[in-house]
């Protein structure tokens, strides 16, 4: 009975540790700035703020880099492939790329995309 009793209580500590409320996140104000453009981003570029922002990826300049533009600004972006939508796209093709701003020493910022999908 007591192996019982203790094998019970390390699962349902185990499952506690696991639980949803033990992985909760903060979602209220934050000082942390908001981008509604790529000229916002490029205006004050912080590493690794998040970003969410729609328009068209122009050209290809590398392997994994593109050229984004809302129509404000344009700035280069990484996208691996397996973010890209099933469809092909082009660069008249709108889509909504979700990512983190990437500061590298002496380099303009991009965004380091990990969403991508096309919007209809």
């Amino acid at each position: 009975m007591r192996l019982r009793t203790r094998f019970s209580l390390m699962l349902l500590s185990v499952f506690a540790l696991h639980s949803p409320l033990a992985s909760a996140q903060y979602i209220g104000p934050s000082t942390a700035p908001t981008y509604r453009s790529v000229a916002d981003v490029l205006k004050n570029p912080i590493d690794d703020s998040p970003v969410v922002l729609e328009g068209h990826i122009i050209k290809q300049v590398g392997k994994k880099k593109y050229i984004f533009s809302d129509g404000t600004a344009e700035i280069r972006v990484e996208v691996d492939q397996k973010y890209f939508p099933t469809n092909p796209i082009n660069e008249k093709t709108k889509v909504q790329i979700r990512g983190e701003i990437e500061m590298d020493f002496l380099q303009s910022p991009e965004i380091d995309i990990e969403y991508l999908a096309i919007i209809k």
